[in-house]
């Protein structure tokens, strides 16, 4: 019988095992699995990562609207997309994307960011038709585009107030999740008791739930009416209910810090444009 003898270069082929498999399979299955991973990574990243946004939000962002607003645009067939009328109300675009509403190009506003000192008697709700005086009143000309406050401070309630038309930022700085600390002076009717203070610091139990002051301080070294309170929480008049609930009444309160932002220079009534660092350090969420 001839014997042929094996070539221990080849190994075992038929399987594809062995310390040397072809190199070019090896390489191939390799490609495929970073392609593989490639696509999975693409098919996860956000739609701002994409360069997609939805139509709606990009209208708001023209300051054409608000997004509930644009929404209705949107299904009345009052958009185009490049020259095409869009009624998806899921539709997502790119900014390079012709938006036109009634025939004419809207494009993505700047935005605006102002710092403001607020003083009492203004409101800082823009729609209500009852208020003599709002907060706009008092940037009126500042800029071109719409801006809005960024929460809210009641009539008598002064002090730091943000303004801006940048939808994304007002959501990370008013939403419960982020918390964002406020610092209040408050002037009280009476002096505020060590035991008082010691429950605000401590906790206590309002109609709506539990709250306590991150930190709370007389303000004064002899005038204990006055009042230093540091808080997360943005519950509605918080402050306000936390000292009616001990018994005693808010003459002013003034707000001297908010999200990083301070009064520092502007006297009551006065506004300034926002640095390029305040800026980026709020974007960047850096502010507790």
């Amino acid at each position: 019988m001839a014997m042929t003898r094996s070539n221990p270069k080849r190994g075992n082929t038929s399987r594809g095992k062995g310390p040397f498999s072809p190199p070019k399979t090896r390489k191939r299955t390799e490609r495929k699995v970073i392609d593989t991973k490639k696509e999975v990574r693409e098919l996860h990243r956000p739609d701002d990562v994409k360069g997609l946004i939805r139509l709606n939000k990009y209208i708001a962002s023209t300051g054409l609207c608000s997004r509930r607003e644009a929404d209705e645009l949107i299904r009345a067939g009052l958009i185009a997309v490049n020259d095409k009328p869009v009624t998806d109300m899921g539709v997502k675009i790119t900014v390079s994307d012709s938006v036109k509403y009634n025939g004419e190009r809207i494009r993505e506003e700047r935005k605006v960011y102002i710092l403001l000192n607020k003083p009492k008697d203004y409101v800082t709700t823009v729609e209500d038709p009852h208020a003599k005086k709002t907060v706009l009143d008092l940037v009126r000309g500042a800029c071109r585009e719409r801006i809005y406050p960024v929460g809210r401070l009641d009539r008598q309630t002064t002090g730091v107030l943000l303004l801006t038309n940048d939808g994304e930022m007002t959501k990370r700085l008013t939403h419960p999740k982020f918390n964002k600390l406020k610092t209040y002076h408050v002037q009280l009717n009476k002096s505020l008791t060590q035991h008082d203070l010691d429950l605000i610091r401590s906790g206590i139990t309002l109609e709506d739930g539990p709250i306590k002051a991150d930190s709370a301080e007389y303000s004064h070294p002899t005038d204990k009416t006055q009042v230093g309170i540091e808080i997360h929480s943005g519950r509605n008049h918080i402050v306000k209910r936390i000292f009616e609930h001990l018994g005693y009444d808010v003459m002013k309160l003034d707000r001297v810090y908010f999200a990083g932002l301070t009064k520092k220079n502007l006297r009551r009534g006065e506004w300034r444009f926002l640095t390029e660092k305040e800026i980026s350090m709020l974007k960047m969420n850096a502010y507790k």
